[in-house]
């Protein structure tokens, strides 16, 4: 009988890469989801309960109908420039349903979990590559979110015995090789899906954020991070929990980092299309450098990137959205 793992959050666009990550591997993925921004038709690889994670007593009641040997919780609200207008909502949200899933983790025999959790949380760091060890200083409602959940899951840690490994993510990109699943937001504010859309002609509002960031060629360089080996990065935690790892914090990137216009460039070479686009303002409180120190995640977990050269990312998206053609379909 397959090992079950309660995916919270299973139904959205990482959640439901692991999930077929999950499953190949041999265990049995079970998804808690609201469909707030998830889709049921990524439900693929196991079963589905609908469920919210700020009902407690349905986080209570999936944890003890499915019994599972780890949690891997994904579910939150991610949209930076809305946390900052909105911060009440992300914090109910975020904190409130973590803290609901870490109880009831807690109560129901110490159920260890795998949290997303994000860069944002070192707000604006003042040194590169950036190491689990850089100081935590997030500037938006988002980040802060993420970064009291991690210090609630020490705290539970340390009272109650309840482990965990927290991922921070750096550039989540790319998409299933085999279409199965792939990158569809409700709202596409992401870099790598609006320039497809620019260049397959399905937008015409497409905006570079800035020209002169100090960098080699103006523009912002990020960590880019394929969704694939972001999966891998969560069977590695787990199996790492399930061995009896004690709770530990880790960047998931590459180390290498890839410019804004490094990146238009690459898409456009590889479709031979062009990629329209206009130069916007520089967004306030913008890094002009997020690039992961990726040493810890190796050295603890064996944890190397696989899918996340700037070809891969581009043709595995570009093939998603190309088949598709369509932005925000429910």
């Amino acid at each position: 009988m397959k090992s079950k793992v309660l995916v919270i959050g299973g139904a959205g666009y990482i959640g439901s890469h692991t999930c077929k990550v999950l499953f190949q591997q041999g265990y049995q993925p079970v998804v808690f989801d609201n469909l707030s921004e998830g889709h049921s038709e990524f439900v693929k690889w196991g079963d589905f309960i609908n469920g919210d994670i700020l009902d407690k007593c349905a986080v209570v009641k999936a944890i003890r109908s499915v019994e599972p040997i780890a949690i891997i919780h994904f579910a939150a609200f991610a949209y930076v420039g809305v946390s900052v207008i909105e911060p009440i909502k992300y914090y109910r949200n975020n904190v409130t349903g973590s803290i609901n899933v870490i109880d009831a983790a807690v109560k129901e025999g110490n159920i260890p979990i795998v949290f997303s959790s994000t860069c944002a949380t070192y707000g604006m760091p003042d040194s590169q590559p950036i190491s689990e060890a850089t100081n935590q200083d997030p500037i938006n409602s988002y980040g802060r979110s993420k970064l009291m959940v991690e210090t609630i899951l020490k705290d539970a840690n340390s009272a109650y015995g309840l482990r965990s490994v927290c991922l921070r993510y750096f550039n989540a990109c790319g998409a299933d090789p085999d279409g199965e699943v792939g990158e569809k937001h409700r709202e596409e504010t992401h870099l790598i899906p609006r320039a497809i859309f620019s260049s397959l002609g399905i937008i015409d509002d497409f905006e570079v954020f800035g020209g002169n960031y100090d960098t080699h060629d103006g523009s912002p360089v990020r960590d880019y991070i394929h969704v694939l080996d972001l999966a891998e990065a969560h069977i590695l935690a787990l199996k790492y929990l399930i061995d009896g790892g004690e709770s530990i914090q880790l960047n998931v990137g590459t180390g290498n980092g890839i410019s804004v216009f490094e990146l238009l460039d690459a898409l456009e070479k590889m479709n031979g299309k062009p990629v329209p686009r206009t130069i916007g303002p520089k967004r306030a409180g913008d890094p002009s450098l997020l690039i992961a120190d990726p040493s810890k995640i190796r050295d603890i977990l064996g944890f190397s990137a696989k899918y996340s050269d700037i070809e891969t990312i581009l043709r595995t998206a570009y093939d998603w959205h190309d088949k598709h053609q369509k932005i925000n379909q429910n």
